[in-house]
């Protein structure tokens, strides 16, 4: 015996609504993808991540990454194709990748941080009159004492 369901206004079997069901279940359903570039995994669903590596040639990835592809496009100064473009930036993810961290970043912040308390201490006190700042120029940096990453 077939059962009928009524579904707006028209009268389908319940094999018809439980394969509507399952085709919106699976719409709906979540994967972990790997972006081959950066190594970033973000959930996505089956037919975005098909689109993508239908994109890219088989590779799947993120969405930051495909923005630094296009950048790649368009700072080159001779026409380079979007898989050369990809090829570019894969290799620079390598090398950011393989590069190691600073040795000791504790003791260069460190070290930064009480170059920084010497100079205030070492500096004349100004005399201020007011709540607002004398100039513009008091807020002025002249050297960063950060290291470049």
């Amino acid at each position: 015996m077939a059962a009928i369901v009524m579904k707006e206004g028209k009268k389908t079997s319940v094999v018809e609504s439980q394969s509507l069901a399952t085709k919106q279940k699976s719409q709906t359903e979540f994967e972990f993808a790997e972006c081959d570039c950066c190594g970033f995994k973000e959930e996505c669903t089956p037919a975005y991540i098909a689109r993508v590596r239908e994109k890219y040639e088989g590779r799947w990835i993120c969405g930051l990454c495909a923005e630094a592809v296009k950048d790649e496009t368009y700072r080159s100064k001779k026409d380079i194709s979007a898989d050369e473009a990809l090829d570019r930036h894969m290799k620079f993810c390598e090398q950011f990748r393989s590069s190691s961290p600073p040795i000791n970043t504790a003791e260069e912040l460190i070290s930064a941080m009480k170059h920084l308390l010497r100079r205030s201490l070492d500096s004349p006190k100004q005399k201020r009159s007011s709540c607002q700042p004398s100039s513009a120029s008091s807020f002025i940096r002249s050297k960063s004492y950060f290291p470049t990453i």
